[in-house]
Order: structure tokens, then sequence, then C-alpha cells
């Protein structure tokens, strides 16, 4: 008996550490948006650039931003964003929408891509931190 409790101890300690490693870091996030600064915009007063304003992204229908002119590859990917569809993209955006007009290499570090994400996500369409 002592050992399955000993045994079901270490199990849930190592999970609850393995959750608090992979913690999203809004912080860290922020800083990861700079590589995405000189083509995107977000928060209050966001405008398209030479890609989309991402406010509101967490739900949207893949080229659907107001006044953005998109590839039809994109306009036609049938990709609603989302946690998964994001992480998926941005390792390689030609490797998950090929067509897209996005020339970006991707983030390839898990960690810093569900960063981006937590900051990303946290804005609503008005560009409002939820």
């Amino acid at each position: 008996m002592k050992i399955l409790t000993l045994t079901a101890l270490v199990l849930v300690t190592s999970f609850a550490t393995a959750s608090a490693a992979m913690a999203q870091d809004v912080a860290a996030g922020e800083t990861s948006f700079h590589k995405c600064l000189p083509c995107h915009s977000i928060g209050d007063g966001a405008k398209n650039k030479v890609g989309p304003e991402l406010n509101g992204l967490d739900g949207r229908h893949s080229g659907s931003a107001p006044n953005y002119s998109y590839s039809d590859a994109n306009k036609n990917s049938g990709i609603t964003w989302n946690k998964e569809q994001f992480l998926e993209y941005i390792k390689g955006p030609q490797a998950k929408i090929p067509g897209t007009k996005m020339a970006f290499a991707g983030i390839k570090n898990e960690k810093e891509a569900n960063d981006l994400w937590a900051y990303i996500s946290q804005f609503d369409k008005d560009g409002k931190k939820k």
C-alpha cells in the first residue's frame, strides 16, 4: 500500500511539474511578438500592415480581417483560428497554408509559440484585453 501511495504521489508531482514548465508566459509572448511587429499589429488602434491586424484572432476565420487583401489560399483554407491551429501554423506558415503571402520562417520552439499564443489570444476583436 505504501508503494502504491508513493507511486501515485510521484506521478502527481511529475504531472504538476510538467504543467508548470509548459505554462504560458504572456510577458514572454509579448517579447516574442516583436518578431511579428514589422507585419502585424495588435491591441487598441491596431491597423492592417503588410499582414492583417491580429485582434480577436482566437475564433476568427482565416482570411476574414476587415479591409485586408488575403491570398486565395488563406481565404479558402477553412481554418478557424484557435490554439492548436495557430501552433501548427506558426511552426511553418507555408507548410500549413501553401500559397499564403506570409513569408516567415516560423517559430519552432514550442514554449515560445505557446507564449506567443497566450499574448495574442488575450486580445478581443476590439483590441481590448479579455
